[in-house]
């Protein structure tokens, strides 16, 4: 079997509502050898590492392009229809032509698609994605920092197997780092810029079983406040606030919240310990942080994740947006002079999503748009890549045929197909209004639930049972579907929606940024940010990584980046 190879393939006509990029001069790197293996059996965490070496040396374009700082945008479960329907939305809020309106990240001037597999699962989750995009290996669901040949739950076997992360080389190599998200600081995706353990949920101590962790494994939160390298994260800015307390003490906001950890360590104090170190849990004290001052920032605005977008006015406390976040992130960061990598997550579009309620997703979304926005006046392309992108989609989709104009989140106004035009409530067959949105599944099936009549259904909608829909679809004439409490009808009962399997988008700016074209494998986008960041390449190859090209190919081991930086 010859070695993998990914033809660059034109987004000309796959992404039309992407941002454009002009073709990439020919490749100049030389080619990074790749062993033939019999698929899926032969993967390995070794292998997919050198496959994606050999993709990102085939489309960097610019081998004198370097990095100093490095932004990776992940909006989770931002499918391409989100990105659409976001648009026309945050156009149609302003009262502009919404069709032809830009996010901040759609004027990026290159693009790419992305294939978001795991090594076990045709539809991923966001552990296997993000570790894929921040270790440059795929693997398995549920997995985070660990390569698939580890069994789920089982921390023996996940011990040698841990997989090393763009955060942890930048730290490795004197740069400063962080992590910005609306979900908890400890959930999926920020835990696979800095974590490593083969279940997902075992975000604070209490969610390991006892045997594992009488065998030494510890929690995210854990992971975080101790990491090895480095001199640890400068900016973690999220949720997740009673992960890091203990049981005696109450939330500072919600006092019928208490901490959960079991280990009898104040993790938040442990935080504040270290030189230079702030620590901040609502918005005035986040306004009136002196980022001259502070080295380290811990920032966690709510128990569990962050307030939606929608419902951010309305908190008891305050939050920061994800811009402001954003903003304050790269403003401390920017003081090293050596660069700096941050992760920046749209979480909550993902929950959103999940809930069947468009509204918050697509919100969520704009909000999205606006860290990058944040990020794109903060920083300058000559010096700073970039890259915006999804770790899987959703089942969100348009139907009908609806007039130009139509309200995004209303029922489809215009003909029954293409040649029927004008502006009446659009019927379906059995003469019956439908919206533009809907989910394949989710809980916004109209059948009667626990919690719920049989009808149209609101957020939130958790329930335990549901039964069929006896009369149908329900007619939506006099049903306010704009109503940011409406859930978009869903013709498979699931309790929660669930993602989708096909291509997400990648946009990017900056130095590298024309390497991203055509379709590729997830992992590649870590091979692509590696090449073209000089500090993080410059780690790969003191690590033993780099080929007698100079391209890093050799999947780097955990041990080493350790015993690199003293620490073993």
């Amino acid at each position: 079997m010859r070695p993998l190879r990914l033809a660059p393939l034109s987004l000309a006509t796959l992404l039309a509502a992407c941002a454009t990029t002009g073709a990439p001069p020919p490749a100049a790197s030389p080619a990074v050898a790749v062993p033939a293996i019999a698929r899926p059996a032969g993967e390995s965490a070794a292998w997919w590492f050198a496959a994606g070496a050999a993709t990102a040396a085939e489309h960097s374009s610019a081998a004198d392009a370097k990095a100093k700082n490095v932004i990776v945008f992940l909006g989770d479960g931002m499918s391409v229809p989100t990105i659409a329907a976001a648009h026309i939305l945050a156009g149609q809020r302003q009262g502009k032509d919404g069709e032809s309106y830009r996010l901040s990240f759609e004027n990026l001037p290159y693009t790419a698609l992305s294939r978001t597999y795991e090594t076990d699962s045709q539809t991923p989750d966001s552990a296997g994605t993000m570790t894929a995009i921040m270790t440059g290996a795929k693997t398995r669901a549920g997995f985070i920092g660990v390569s698939q040949a580890a069994q789920r739950g089982d921390c023996a076997s996940s011990r040698g197997q841990e997989l090393v992360s763009l955060l942890e080389l930048a730290e490795a190599a004197g740069q400063s780092t962080g992590t910005v998200t609306t979900t908890r600081i400890t959930h999926a995706t920020p835990a696979a810029t800095y974590g490593h353990l083969p279940e997902r949920d075992w975000e604070v101590d209490a969610e390991i079983p006892p045997a594992e962790r009488s065998a030494g494994c510890a929690d995210f939160a854990r992971q975080l406040v101790e990491f090895p390298v480095g001199d640890g994260l400068e900016v973690a800015l999220g949720g997740g606030r009673t992960e890091f307390m203990l049981p005696t003490q109450r939330d500072p906001e919600y006092d019928k919240y208490a901490g959960q950890r079991l280990d009898g360590r104040d993790l938040i104090a442990e935080w504040q310990a270290r030189p230079g170190a702030a620590y901040v849990w609502n918005a005035q004290q986040f306004a009136a942080l002196d980022v001259g001052k502070t080295q380290h920032l811990l920032g966690l605005f709510e128990p569990s994740h962050l307030q939606y977008e929608h419902d951010r006015p309305k908190d008891t406390a305050g939050e920061p947006s994800l811009a402001q976040m954003t903003a304050t992130a790269i403003k401390l960061l920017q003081k090293n002079p050596k660069g700096y990598f941050l992760m920046v997550e749209g979480g909550r579009i993902d929950h959103a999503h999940h809930s069947g309620n468009a509204y918050r997703a697509l919100t969520d979304t704009i909000a999205f748009a606006d860290a990058v926005q944040a990020a794109l006046d903060a920083t300058d392309a000559k010096d700073t890549l970039i890259v915006v992108t999804a770790d899987h989609s959703h089942t969100l989709s348009f139907a009908g045929y609806p007039v130009r104009g139509n309200p995004i989140l209303g029922k489809v106004h215009g003909g029954a197909d293409f040649e029927g035009g004008g502006h009446e409530l659009a019927r379906d067959q059995t003469g019956l209004p439908y919206t533009t949105l809907a989910y394949a599944n989710g809980p916004g099936y109209p059948g009667a639930s626990d919690r719920q009549p049989e009808g149209p259904k609101k957020y939130p909608h958790s329930y335990s049972s549901v039964g069929t829909a006896k009369s149908g679809r329900p007619n939506l004439t006099d049903v306010d579907t704009e109503n940011p409490d409406y859930l978009q009808e869903a013709p498979i009962p699931l309790k929660s929606e669930s993602h989708g399997g096909e291509d997400v988008a990648i946009f990017a700016r900056g130095p590298g940024a024309a390497s991203f074209h055509g379709e590729i494998e997830q992992n590649v986008i870590f091979h692509l940010i590696a090449q073209h960041d000089a500090a993080v390449r410059a780690e790969l190859c003191r690590l033993g990584a780099c080929d007698r090209n100079g391209i890093p190919a050799v999947l780097p081991t955990r041990e080493a980046l350790l015993k690199a930086a003293g620490k073993k």
